[in-house]
């Protein structure tokens, strides 16, 4: 076990309370490190000291997950008690920000490839909005803010993830690629829809690496009551289902409010409580997993590292330039494959247009009448009011209405919708599997053993772009024009030219609401398609790039005769022996 580096403290907390295992794991990591760092592995090398020091300094990380809009960064800004994390209308946090415990507010950006640079906090809207940074335009690579907030005293790192769901798919994939890091997740759920497909997704994957999931309602003044006692049992239902376990409690808070410092009947101090009984019984349990996790997974991809090394070693230099250079063809064929994929899923598509076309026709049959007959009872109990008062009651009755039959049927179909999303999703990974299982039988053996394989049940992370609110909450608030016809048909008694209009508006919330799964369904298969090139791609990249440095250094290695070659094979036996004494305990 290699010494750990001096500039690395231990946590009073969570490292004191048992220094020897958390020395001897930091070791490991630290060692693993220096040995990724002799083999040119660089990212495990990184990967590896970060790893290491956070485990010394006992800090794990809490991410706040959710969809765009949730009001994630409003919520860490509450919970510290400090409105540093810019927040707004369009997609904000383009790379996961980290919030850590210091002595002084400040804050650093880490570039890709470069060392952490201090920036004022006031300037982070720099780096991490999309309007400044559009899908991490300057490379950031990380984002640390410090600051003296009680919360994050003992260890506790909370985390602000991009949006999912944005019109911005870097976002996704910035959120995706943080996955393995997270220790326990706040889940930000609102009632536009309660969760959304993509956020289910991602809480499914981060549940596989942590258990501890804390369930949050945000923006539960904006919500009405009989909205928020349909979201909070359907999101608790679908969790327990999709996850296996039980939801306990999913708390409904307005983290505005909390920032505002204005009083309410919410749940925020049961979930802060949650979070400190987080930290007391459970922090350094998770600082000790994350250290055991990101362990296995570096210490595997160095494994693979060694064994590239090895073979690039005992076989030719020109067999080596050959299945490189297959490689490369390799990646230029797989462009004709793909596009071969993309006519399968524009068949799918297709097929998908009709299914949800014919769903959103019977939806309306079933509807339709039935919501006009209703609407016209409710009308003519409705006082009619001299003025534009009688418009807006009507108006907001359509509404009513139109939300009472939509909301229930898009929840259902939703669910639908998203386990046919799913197989759809599933059969293509099969596909791009298939695809990589035969490249690794016949001319790239490499591929089978890399750690990273196309993963068939979890699916895409695609972009989604529901936005129930916007169309069935439209105010229709009374223009001018409008203000003075109230009043107008109000004086005359056209009290039926108001029913009438506002029958058309339920018409339309029920048409345009009932479009939105079908729009919103084929747009995620379609982006399926990049997503499945993307991974491909990259899972072909990551192999010609061990092969090309495994060249270089058996070039070099082989240019100086027979005795390095074996004295590299013999160190390589060496490494991996030690590799696999780190993971043995």
């Amino acid at each position: 076990m290699g010494p750990v580096p001096e500039d690395i403290t231990v946590s009073t907390r969570n490292a004191n309370a048992h220094p020897c295992e958390v020395v001897d794991l930091a070791g490991k990591l630290t060692r693993l490190g220096e040995l990724a760092d002799e083999f040119g592995a660089e990212q495990v090398q990184e990967e590896s000291k970060g790893l290491a020091e956070r485990v010394m300094e006992g800090r794990f990380y809490v991410a706040v997950i959710g969809q765009f809009k949730r009001g994630k960064s409003t919520l860490l800004n509450a919970l510290v008690g400090d409105a540093i994390l810019p927040t707004g209308v369009v997609p904000i946090t383009t790379v996961p920000t980290v919030l850590r415990f210091g002595e002084k507010r400040s804050a650093r950006v880490r570039f890709q490839g470069g060392s952490w640079t201090d920036v004022v906090p006031e300037d982070l809207i720099e780096y991490v909005s999309e309007e400044n940074n559009p899908e991490n335009a300057k490379r950031v690579a990380g984002v640390e803010v410090f600051l003296p907030s009680p919360l994050l005293a003992d260890g506790m790192c909370l985390v602000d993830t991009p949006g999912l769901g944005s019109i911005f798919a870097g976002n996704t994939a910035a959120t995706q690629a943080f996955v393995p890091q997270i220790d326990a997740a706040i889940i930000v759920v609102g009632a536009d829809p309660p969760i959304a497909g993509e956020e289910m997704a991602l809480v499914e994957e981060v549940s596989k690496h942590v258990r501890q999931l804390i369930v949050v309602l945000n923006k539960a003044d904006r919500a009405t009551e009989a909205e928020r006692q349909i979201a909070v049992p359907f999101t608790r239902k679908v969790l327990e289902k999709r996850l296996s376990r039980p939801v306990e409690c999913i708390y409904e808070i307005s983290a505005f409010e909390r920032l505002q410092q204005k009083k309410s009947g919410w749940d925020w101090d049961l979930f802060v409580a949650s979070l400190q009984k987080l930290v007391d019984e459970s922090g350094r349990t998770l600082v000790r997993a994350a250290g055991m996790r990101g362990l296995q997974r570096l210490g595997e991809e160095m494994l693979s590292v060694t064994l590239e090394e090895r073979e690039a070693l005992v076989r030719p230099i020109e067999e080596s330039e050959r299945r490189i250079a297959s490689m490369r063809e390799t990646i230029a064929e797989t462009e004709r494959s793909l596009r071969e994929i993309a006519y399968l899923f524009m068949a799918e598509k297709h097929r998908l247009s009709d299914l949800f076309l014919d769903r959103k026709k019977s939806f309306l049959n079933a509807n339709l009448e039935a919501a006009k007959t209703e609407a016209s009872l409710e009308f003519r109990s409705i006082h009619q009011h001299f003025g534009p008062r009688y418009r807006r009651e009507v108006m907001h009755a359509a509404q009513t209405i139109a939300a009472n039959r939509v909301l229930p049927w898009l929840t259902k179909e939703q669910a639908y919708a998203e386990e046919e999303y799913r197989t759809v999703a599933r059969r293509f990974v099969n596909i791009g599997n298939d695809f990589l299982t035969k490249l690794s039988q016949s001319r790239i053996p490499e591929l089978s053993r890399m750690p990273n394989a196309l993963n068939s049940e979890k699916g895409f992370r695609v972009v989604s772009r529901f936005r129930f609110e916007e169309l069935i909450n439209i105010a229709q608030p009374a223009s001018p024009v409008r203000y003075v016809a109230g009043i107008v048909l109000g004086l005359v008694g056209a009290r039926s030219v108001i029913a009438n209009r506002a029958m058309e508006f339920l018409e339309y919330l029920l048409e345009m609401n009932s479009s939105r799964v079908q729009s919103d369904l084929l747009d995620r298969v379609e982006e399926s398609q990049g997503q499945l090139e993307a991974e491909i791609r990259k899972l072909l990249h990551q192999i010609t790039r061990m092969a090309t440095v495994a060249l270089e250094h058996a070039r070099e290695a082989k240019s100086r005769g027979t005795a390095a070659v074996e004295e590299k094979l013999l160190r390589i036996a060496n490494v991996e022996e030690e590799i696999h004494s780190l993971l043995a305990n």
